[in-house]
């Protein structure tokens, strides 16, 4: 396919650009209409139903599209890591549920944030950088024995997927969705934005599996995703030299550069920082324990959740479900932990953030 285009690049430059414009395009979606998984699990409660509504709104539309593309016989995910046939449930579970508080703690999940760097945000960056480092760490640094440890508890699966008709499967997930979705109260403006979000993932699936696919320099096939995509652009950033940049390091460029054309459009440009030291720490708990949650889960609410559900994979729904029973347990511990007065004060003075 890429050959019959007869572009003058060659496929990894390619990726970058394809990155770029799909960030471009999330970042100025997101911006707009804040989609963030973390508003509608734990957010404040006068939000959620909103926001449950433009999530899963695009969570509909990425099912409907990644399925019409398997079905065309465009991508195949029989060998993505989401189809291991072992699961690695106990890695999966432990990193989900550390997600899910580390993005309660920080106030946004990574593509929340990195959505809010764009907007002169300096928290959400600074949150940025120390959770693409302890990533990084778990994959190929010191935190890696806690990430092969816990990956060796496997359960052995006779099928990776939601077993039976995947159109079935399919059909359910997409119609519990709209059905949330139009209950939600969300404005339509709000919803379409969801929808355009959701087209994004079989776009990428499709981009980077189909269209770039070349045999003889093979790329990674990729959709939204913020953890693997920050710490590979973590490491290019300071060695650039030897590691060459892909489809992940344009992807949260793109979104960066997109928030902020939007944000500075529309005058919601601010900039912001940190208020207290005690805020300070909780930011970077929440970062670290993100950090090593997404690698340990296999994906944040983007990589496991927006572009994992839509492949029917068992991996990604256990680490979607336990990424938003750890952040409702943690919102739930943190209000349980303050005064009613405080608790009430906090939520008003930090919603802003997110």
């Amino acid at each position: 396919m890429y050959e019959q285009l007869g572009l003058d690049v060659d496929p990894r430059q390619a990726a970058i650009v394809f990155g770029l414009l799909v960030g471009l395009l999330f970042g100025g979606l997101a911006e707009v209409s804040r989609f963030c998984f973390r508003r509608m699990v734990a957010g404040p409660s006068g939000e959620r139903r909103a926001a449950s509504g433009v999530w899963m709104t695009g969570l509909a539309v990425a099912v409907i599209g990644t399925q019409i593309a398997i079905a065309q016989g465009f991508i195949t995910f029989e060998e993505h890591r989401f189809f291991a046939a072992d699961l690695p449930w106990l890695a999966i579970v432990i990193g989900g549920l550390a997600f899910g508080a580390g993005m309660v703690l920080t106030r946004g999940c990574v593509s929340r944030l990195t959505v809010l760097a764009g907007t002169g945000n300096l928290r959400a960056l600074i949150v940025l950088l120390a959770f693409a480092f302890v990533a990084h760490a778990t994959l190929k640094g010191v935190l890696a024995p806690v990430r092969t440890t816990l990956g060796a508890v496997t359960l052995p699966l006779n099928s990776a997927s939601l077993p039976g008709s995947s159109v079935i499967w399919s059909a359910l997930i997409v119609i519990a969705a709209l059905a949330i979705a139009l209950r939600s109260g969300a404005s339509k403006r709000d919803m379409v934005l969801g929808a355009l979000i959701g087209v994004l993932v079989p776009l990428a699936w499709v981009g980077t599996g189909y269209v770039l696919f070349d045999e003889f320099d093979p790329i990674a096939m990729e959709s939204l995703s913020f953890t693997s995509p920050a710490a590979e652009t973590l490491f290019w950033g300071v060695a650039s030299s030897a590691i060459p940049a892909g489809f992940g390091v344009g992807l949260l460029g793109g979104v960066v550069a997109g928030a902020l054309a939007l944000s500075v459009l529309f005058g919601r440009f601010q900039w912001q920082s940190f208020e207290t030291p005690r805020q300070t720490g909780r930011y970077f708990a929440g970062a670290a324990l993100m950090g090593v949650g997404g690698v340990l889960a296999g994906g944040c609410t983007m990589g496991a959740g927006l572009s994992g559900i839509p492949t029917l994979s068992i991996a990604a729904i256990l680490a979607i479900a336990a990424i938003a029973i750890g952040g409702k347990i943690t919102a739930q511990l943190l209000r349980d932990g303050l005064p009613s007065s405080d608790a009430s004060q906090a939520t008003q003075t930090q919603a802003p953030a997110s």
